[in-house]
C-alpha cells in the first residue's frame, strides 16, 4: 500500500512539473522562472469617465432648478420673442371684425351732416362714442355750420395694437371726393367704441405698374382664335350652358354673364407662341342692354382666357378671368 501511494505521487508531480525552455540562457531541460502575476486595469470600461460627467450633469441640474426659482420669484418672463408672442396673442384677442364693422355704423354718422339734421346726427354719434366723449363734443369738432354727405365707404384695413386698441382705416367717397377716415377704436371683451376724435387723411394715391415686355405673337394661333372667339363671346354674354359647352374643355367651369349684356366685338386679340395651351389677351366691346328706345351703352373691357388645342387648330376655353395687365387698341 505504501509503495503505491509514492508511485501516484511520482506521476502527479511529474504532470505538473513546468516544461524546459529552448534556447537563450538556460540549458535544456532547467527549470524556468515563474511569470510575475498580473493585475487588472482599475479604470478598464471607461469607468473613470462617468465621475467628470456626473459632476457636469448636477452642474446643470442646479443651474437650471435656480433659474427656474429666480424667474418664479422676481416674475420674469421668457427671453427674445416672448414679447412678441404676449403682443400677438392680446392682438389675436381684439374683435376686428366687430370693431370694422363698428366702424362703417360711425363713418355714417360722422361723415354725414347738414344744420337741418345736427340733433338726429348728435344722437346717432352719441350711440357709438363714449359718454365722456358726446359730452365734451357732442358734435365731434363740427362747428354746426356747412354740410357733408358721405357717398360711399368700406374698410380699407385695420391696426391692432393690442387686446383693446386698435384704428380702422376707412376709404370713402364724400361728395364725390375720395378720402381716407382714420378712427380710433377700444374694446373690451366684446364691447367697442370709437375712443377718440377721428382723423381725415389723404386717399391712397394710384401707381403705374411696371410695364411687362410682350411675347412674341403666334400669327397662325392668332388667326385661328380670331375665328372662333367671337363665338366664344356670345355664347359667354348669353349665359347658356348648352351653348358654352361647345367651347369649352374637358373639366372646365366657365358660367355665362346671364343675358347682361350682348358681345359686339373683339377689338384685340394677344396670343403669345408657345404649345398646346397658351394663356390669350382679349379685349371685348360689351353692348349693356338698357330699356327699348335707349341708345345701349357699350364698355370695352379685356379678359385673359386660358386656351388649349386639342384638335389641330381647333382651340378650347379652360377659364376667363380679368387680365392682369392692359392692352392697346381699347
Amino acid at each position: 500500500m505504501v509503495r503505491m501511494s509514492n508511485s501516484n505521487d511520482r506521476m502527479r508531480s511529474s504532470a505538473y512539473a513546468p516544461e524546459p525552455r529552448v534556447g537563450g540562457a538556460h540549458a535544456a531541460g532547467a527549470h524556468a522562472e515563474p511569470e510575475p502575476e498580473r493585475r487588472a486595469w482599475s479604470g478598464a470600461g471607461g469607468r473613470w469617465v462617468l465621475w467628470p460627467l456626473r459632476a457636469v450633469l448636477w452642474a446643470a441640474i442646479l443651474i437650471v432648478a435656480y433659474r427656474g426659482l429666480t424667474a418664479i420669484v422676481l416674475n420674469e418672463g421668457p427671453p427674445g420673442g416672448g414679447s412678441s408672442l404676449a403682443a400677438a396673442s392680446q392682438s389675436a384677442r381684439f374683435p376686428a371684425a366687430l370693431a370694422e364693422a363698428y366702424t362703417l355704423a360711425f363713418g355714417q354718422a360722422y361723415l354725414n351732416f347738414s344744420p337741418g339734421t345736427q340733433a338726429q346726427r348728435e344722437q346717432q354719434l352719441a350711440a357709438l362714442v363714449p359718454p365722456a366723449l358726446s359730452s365734451a363734443s357732442p358734435d365731434l369738432g363740427w362747428n354746426g355750420a356747412g354740410q357733408l354727405h358721405l357717398d360711399s365707404e368700406q374698410v380699407a384695413g385695420i391696426s391692432v395694437h393690442d387686446a383693446q386698441h386698435a384704428v380702422v382705416d376707412l376709404l370713402a367717397t364724400v361728395d364725390g371726393q375720395l378720402m381716407e377716415l382714420s378712427v380710433p377704436v377700444f374694446a373690451s371683451g366684446q364691447a367697442v367704441a370709437v375712443s377718440g376724435a377721428p382723423a381725415w387723411l389723404a386717399a391712397p394715391r394710384p401707381v403705374n405698374a411696371p410695364a411687362q415686355a410682350q411675347a412674341a405673337v403666334d400669327p397662325v394661333a392668332q388667326a385661328q382664335l380670331l375665328n372662333q372667339m367671337p363665338a366664344f363671346f356670345q355664347a359667354y354674354a348669353s349665359g347658356s350652358a348648352n351653348a358654352l359647352g361647345r367651347f369649352l374643355a374637358p373639366g372646365a367651369d366657365v358660367t355665362g354673364l346671364g343675358g347682361s349684356v350682348a358681345f359686339s366685338e373683339i377689338r384685340n386679340l394677344i396670343v403669345p407662341r408657345g404649345g398646346s395651351a397658351r394663356e390669350i389677351t382679349a379685349t371685348v366691346v360689351w353692348q349693356v342692354l338698357g330699356q327699348n328706345g335707349v341708345t345701349p351703352a357699350k364698355l370695352t373691357m379685356t379678359y385673359g382666357v386660358s386656351v388649349v388645342d386639342l384638335q389641330s387648330g381647333k382651340w378650347y376655353v379652360k377659364g376667363i378671368s380679368a387680365a392682369t395687365e392692359a392692352v392697346g387698341g381699347q
